[in-house]
């Protein structure tokens, strides 16, 4: 049978087994479609990629991204991670931006220090939420429709809905219902209180997915509400935003506006690596 390179990564954490984990599949170009969706649904963690050759003209590696039910055209932290898992591999790697070919086109990275990051795709549906799906949305949440001081669909490949509560302390103590919330994509996010938050983080998020769990850490959120609070004028074009806490992760992920680009970036490190047999 044949055996591939793996790796299982942490992405958005400088501490281990404190971010998201990845599956990382290497050289995968001989997998159908069925394979990949098959070892995805088997690993049973949010999202799981498979590197392949790049297809497209200035791309450096391509990667498909499943989580254990569908195929994602795109996502943060797997971005990252794939990114990461590549650069462990390449005998060449570039000295200036990588770029990532995926379902949702070419994104590019770049290292920062300790960290990678990607330029925040553009937006493929923005705009306000209609109030009969904010209404469901608070009742999802168990909140009053009133505590929401803001929705807009934040869509970069997943089709986010980005929800504004007032503080991390309403972020925090939000308890969903899946079977309310089910089939949106919500995304939550509150201002830290510098005097009873502390000062690394100036946001706290959390992801509610369409399949009913919270995921711990999220690229593709945190872009798309970059790009609606910085274009907004409610945060500034450089945050730090906490991810994680109520699972017990201690996700960051930073958030730079440079020039017309944003960048979400974090650290990564590789947890597992050995060989797979499929």
């Amino acid at each position: 049978m044949p055996t591939y390179s793996f790796q299982q990564v942490d992405v958005f954490s400088s501490q281990p087994m404190r971010g998201n984990p990845l599956a990382v599949v290497i050289g995968a170009d001989d997998l159908d479609d069925a394979q990949m969706q098959a070892f995805a649904n088997w690993t049973n963690l949010s999202e799981t990629t498979f590197l392949l050759k790049p297809r497209a003209a200035g791309a450096d590696y391509r990667v498909r991204i499943f989580t254990p039910t569908q195929e994602l055209p795109f996502a943060g932290h797997p971005t990252l991670g794939s990114a990461h898992v590549w650069l462990s591999q390449a005998a060449n790697a570039p000295e200036g931006e990588i770029v990532q070919e995926c379902g949702a086109g070419l994104v590019r990275l770049r290292r920062d220090g300790r960290r990678l990051a990607f330029a925040a795709p553009p937006l493929v549906r923005s705009g306000p939420v209609e109030p009969a799906l904010i209404e469901r949305i608070a009742k999802g949440l168990g909140i009053p429709t009133a505590m929401i001081e803001d929705a807009n669909w934040i869509e970069n490949g997943p089709d986010w809905i980005g929800v504004r509560l007032p503080s991390r302390a309403d972020v925090l103590a939000v308890r969903p219902d899946y079977s309310v919330l089910k089939g949106a994509r919500v995304g939550l996010v509150g201002r830290f209180d510098r005097q009873s938050d502390g000062k690394d983080a100036q946001f706290e998020v959390r992801a509610f997915t369409r399949n009913g769990y919270e995921d711990p850490v999220t690229g593709s959120l945190n872009a798309g509400l970059a790009q609606w609070l910085i274009g907004s004028g409610v945060a500034p074009e450089s945050y730090v935003a906490a991810q994680g806490t109520v699972l017990g992760r201690a996700g960051r992920v930073h958030v730079d506006k440079v020039g017309d680009d944003i960048w979400v970036g974090g650290e990564v490190a590789t947890c597992i690596s050995g060989t797979l047999t499929l």
